[in-house]
C-alpha cells in the first residue's frame, strides 16, 4: 500500500500534483520561519556568550585561574555616536591569561583593534580617533572576540607599573567566563539584559509558535474534501481502513517531506540575508544563526508526523464508514463554553496584578508565557462561537442572497469559517501585545526630545566610581588640557562644575551662573541667583528643572572644590566633538568603569538602547506573525474553493450568478475576520496591560491612530488575497464540476 500510496501521491494527474505542489510550498514557508525563530534565539545566546570576556574585573563574574594575573580596566569611548569598548592591559608574567580572539596580549606601546574599528583609525584624522589609544596597531581581533561583525573592539596594552596606577585598573586573576545573561552578582551593564533576554525569547518563541503550526495544519488539509471522496471511493472497491489510512499518511508525508527539505534549504539560503538584520541592536555572524541537533530532529521528524497524524483524523468518518462522506450531517454548533480558555489565560495574568509577579526570572517565564499560551490558545478554541454569533447577525440583517447564503454556510459549519483566518487573528493578538507594550513602555520612560544643544555639548564625568564612596581625583581642569580645546576649531565654551557632596551616590555639583549661561543644555539658574547646585547627569533628561536651585557658595569658592564635571559647548560639528573627546580622553583621567565623554544626546541614545533591543524583538514578531497568517489565509482560500467546487457548480446551475458567489465567498471570510480581529486587538491590549502592570508597575497606552490604519490596511490586505481567488470561481464552478465522481 505504501507504493500505491506513492503512486497515487506522485503520478495522480494535474490535481493531485497541484495539491502536493501547494502542500510542499507552504509547509517550506512554515519551516523556514520556524528555523529561522530557532535560529535567532541561538544567534542572541551565542552573541550574549562572547560579551563574556568584557564581565572581566567584574565581582560577580567568574575568572580563569590557574596563570599569572593581569591587569584590567574597562571603559566605554564613542565615536560619532557610536559606542567604542576600550579596555587596558598589562600582563604580570608570561602565563597571564589572553583575552579570547588575539593571540597574545598587546604590550607597552601596542593595542589590538576589531577589523571595524581599524577601518576607521585609518580613515579618520588622528586627532579625532587614534590619538586616543597610544602607540601602535600590533593586529585586529578575532571573531571569537567580537559580539558583532561591526563592533568597535579596543585592546590597549601598558606595563604593570603604569596600568596598576590608572583609577579604575583591578587585578585579576584571569579572563571573565561568566556571560552578562548568567552573572548571578554585580556585573557591568553591557551586552542584553540577564532578566530580559530570557523573558522576551519565551514570549517570542510562544507568539510564532502558534501561527506557524497553524500554517503548516491548514496546508495539510489542502483538498481534504475531494480526498475524503477518494478514499471513500476505495473503501467502497474494498480497501480497508488501515490501508486507507496507509494511503492517506504516505500522500501527506510525502508533501510534507518536500517541503521540510526545501525549508532546511531556504533557511540556509536566507541566513546571510538574515544575518546584517540588528534583531538586537547589533548584527549576527552568520554562523550565530545555527540550529542544535535537537532542532533539527525535531522538525526534520515533527513536521511529518504532524501532517501524518493531521490526515490520519482527517479520516475519521472514512474510517467509519465509506458512505459518511456522502452522508455529511451538520455538526453540533460550538458552545458558550468555548470562551472559558481565554477567561482562565486573563484570570492568570490578572492574579500576578493582585498578588506581585513572580520572584525569578525563570518563574516570570513559565508565569508569563504560559498566560499568554493560555490566551492564545482560548482565541482559537472561542474562534468558531464567535463566528458562529457573527453569522447569525448576519442572517438577522441579510436583505440579499448573498449574506443570507454567507451567513447559513457560516452557521453550518464556524470551525471551517474561523480555521481560514484564524492565523490573521492570533496575528493581530500578537500585534496588539507588541505594540501595546512598545508604546506603553515609551510612553513611561519617554526619552527626552533631542535639542541643537544636547548633541554639541560634551560632558566628562571625572568621578571615579571604583572607589568606596567615589572619588574626584582631579581638582582642577589642568591648563594645557583648558588651551587644547580652546584651540579647536568650533569650541566655544570650556566649563567644568565642581563637587559638592555626594547623595545616594550620585554627586552634586555647582556652578557658577555666568559660566551655566553657555551652557544651555545643563539646565538654567533661577533670577537672581549667583551659582547654583545641579546635577549634570539629569542633562537633557525629562527630570532636569526648570531652574536649579541657588547655591550659598560664592562664586570665588568654586575653585577651591574638586572638579566632578566638565562641560565643552561645541558647533555640533562631528570634527570639533570627536577632537574635543580626544584632548578631554588624553589629557583627563576617565572613569572606569563608565563611559568617556559624551555628548548629552549620546547619553540619552544609551539609557535607551535596552528599550530599542526590546522593541526590535518586538517588531520581529510582528513582522514574522503576519506574512505566516498571510500565507494561512491564502492556503485556506484555495483549499475551501477545491473543496466545496461542487455545490457552487450546483448553484451555477440552479441560476445563482458568479457576482453573487463570489459576495458569498468575501463574506464567508470577512464576517469571522472582522470579529475575530476586534475581538484579539482587545485581549491583546488587556493582555499587555496585565503585564505591564504586574511585570513593570506601567499603565497601558493606547496606540496612536496609526496603529489602527495599519490594522485597516492588513486587513484590506487579507481581502486582497480573497480577492485575488475569485477569478477561480468561474472555472471550478463549471457544469462539469458538478457530476458525482
Amino acid at each position: 500500500m505504501i507504493r500505491f500510496g506513492l503512486r497515487l501521491t506522485l503520478a495522480g494527474g494535474r490535481e493531485a500534483a497541484t495539491r502536493l505542489a501547494l502542500v510542499a510550498v507552504a509547509v517550506t514557508l512554515g519551516v523556514a520561519l520556524l528555523l529561522t525563530t530557532l535560529a535567532g534565539i541561538h544567534a542572541v545566546h551565542a552573541q550574549n556568550d562572547r560579551y563574556a570576556w568584557l564581565e572581566t574585573g567584574a565581582a560577580g563574574a567568574q575568572h580563569s585561574s590557574g596563570g599569572d594575573p593581569l591587569w584590567w580596566r574597562l571603559t566605554a569611548d564613542t565615536f560619532h555616536g557610536e559606542q567604542i569598548g576600550r579596555v587596558d592591559v598589562a600582563a604580570t608574567g608570561p602565563r597571564s591569561d589572553v583575552p579570547p580572539g588575539l593571540a597574545r596580549l598587546p604590550g607597552p606601546g601596542e593595542y589590538y583593534a576589531s577589523p571595524a574599528l581599524a577601518a576607521l583609525l585609518r580613515a579618520e584624522p588622528a586627532d579625532q580617533l587614534a590619538d586616543r589609544y597610544p602607540g601602535r596597531l600590533a593586529g585586529t581581533i578575532g571573531p571569537a572576540g567580537l559580539t558583532a561583525p561591526n563592533s568597535l573592539v579596543v585592546v590597549v596594552g601598558h606595563s604593570a607599573a603604569e596600568l596598576s596606577s590608572q583609577p579604575g585598573a583591578d587585578e585579576v586573576p584571569g579572563i571573565s567566563t561568566t556571560t552578562p545573561s548568567s552573572c548571578n552578582g554585580p556585573c557591568f551593564a553591557i551586552g542584553i539584559d540577564a532578566n530580559g533576554i530570557a523573558l522576551v525569547l519565551a514570549v517570542v518563541t510562544a507568539a510564532l509558535l502558534f501561527p506557524v503550526l497553524i500554517f503548516i495544519g491548514t496546508a495539510t488539509r489542502l483538498s481534504a474534501a475531494r480526498r475524503e471522496q477518494r478514499f471513500a471511493a476505495l473503501r467502497l472497491v474494498g480497501a480497508t481502513p488501515r490501508q486507507v489510512a496507509v494511503i492517506a499518511t504516505v500522500e501527506s508525508t510525502v508533501a510534507a517531506g518536500i517541503g521540510v527539505v526545501a525549508g532546511f534549504a531556504l533557511f540556509l539560503a536566507l541566513r546571510p540575508v538574515l544575518a546584517p538584520i540588528p534583531f538586537t541592536g547589533a548584527p549576527f555572524f552568520v554562523g550565530d544563526l545555527s540550529l542544535d541537533a535537537v532542532d533539527v530532529l525535531l522538525v526534520a521528524l515533527g513536521i511529518p508526523l504532524a501532517a501524518a497524524v493531521v490526515a490520519r483524523l482527517a479520516l475519521r468518518r472514512v474510517t467509519i464508514s465509506p458512505l459518511g462522506v456522502s452522508r455529511r450531517v451538520t455538526p453540533p454548533p460550538p458552545r458558550a463554553w468555548r470562551l472559558l480558555p481565554v477567561l482562565l489565560g486573563l484570570a492568570e495574568l490578572t492574579w500576578f496584578v493582585v498578588a506581585g509577579r513572580p520572584g525569578t526570572t525563570n518563574e516570570q517565564i513559565y508565569a508569563y508565557t504560559a498566560g499568554i499560551l493560555i490566551t492564545m490558545t482560548g482565541l482559537v478554541v472561542a474562534g468558531p462561537w464567535l463566528t458562529l454569533v457573527g453569522s447569525r447577525l448576519v442572517v438577522r440583517r441579510a436583505g440579499r442572497p448573498a449574506p443570507l447564503l454567507a451567513g447559513r454556510r457560516l452557521a453550518d459549519d464556524p470551525r471551517a469559517g474561523f480555521r481560514a483566518i484564524s492565523g490573521l487573528v492570533l496575528a493581530l493578538f500578537v500585534g496588539s501585545i507588541a505594540v501595546g507594550l512598545i508604546t506603553s513602555i515609551d510612553a513611561a520612560e519617554a526619552a527626552p526630545s533631542e535639542t541643537a544643544a544636547g548633541r554639541a555639548t560634551v560632558l566628562a564625568d571625572l568621578t571615579d566610581w571604583s572607589t568606596q564612596p567615589p572619588s574626584l581625583p582631579v581638582a582642577a581642569v589642568p591648563g594645557p588640557v583648558l588651551a587644547d580645546l580652546q584651540e579647536i576649531p568650533g569650541v566655544r565654551a570650556v566649563v567644568p562644575v565642581h563637587a559638592v557632596s555626594f547623595t545616594d551616590r550620585l554627586p552634586t555639583g555647582a556652578v557658577a551662573c555666568s559660566d551655566l549661561a553657555a551652557v544651555p543644555a545643563l539646565g538654567q539658574c533661577p533670577a537672581g541667583a549667583t551659582t547654583v547646585r545641579l546635577e549634570p547627569g539629569l542633562a537633557g533628561s525629562r527630570f532636569l528643572p526648570p531652574a536649579w536651585p541657588a547655591s550659598d557658595l560664592a562664586s570665588g569658592q568654586l575653585a577651591d572644590l574638586p572638579v566632578q564635571t566638565v562641560a565643552v559647548v561645541t558647533d555640533g560639528s562631528a570634527t570639533a566633538i570627536e577632537r574635543a573627546r580626544t584632548v578631554l580622553e588624553t589629557g583627563l583621567p576617565v572613569p572606569a568603569p563608565g563611559f568617556a565623554p559624551q555628548t548629552v544626546a549620546e547619553s540619552n541614545d544609551q539609557h535607551a538602547k535596552l528599550n530599542a533591543q526590546y522593541r526590535q524583538l518586538a517588531e520581529v514578531v510582528v513582522l514574522t506573525s503576519l506574512p505566516i497568517a498571510g500565507c494561512t489565509l491564502a492556503v485556506s482560500v484555495v483549499a475551501g474553493l477545491n473543496d466545496r467546487r461542487r455545490p457552487f457548480a450546483l448553484l451555477r446551475l440552479t441560476g445563482a450568478r458568479l457576482r453573487t458567489l463570489r459576495r458569498v465567498v468575501v463574506l464567508e471570510s470577512a464576517v469571522p475576520l472582522v470579529v475575530g480581529a476586534a475581538v484579539a486587538i482587545g485581549i491583546g491590549f488587556l493582555t499587555a496591560a496585565l503585564f505591564l502592570r504586574s511585570q513593570l508597575g506601567y499603565a497601558l497606552h493606547l496606540p496612536g491612530a496609526a496603529y489602527y490604519l495599519v490594522v485597516a490596511a492588513g486587513l484590506l490586505a487579507a481581502l486582497g488575497v480573497l480577492a485575488s481567488t475569485l477569478p477561480l470561481l468561474r472555472r471550478i464552478t463549471a457544469p462539469e464540476s458538478a457530476r458525482f465522481e
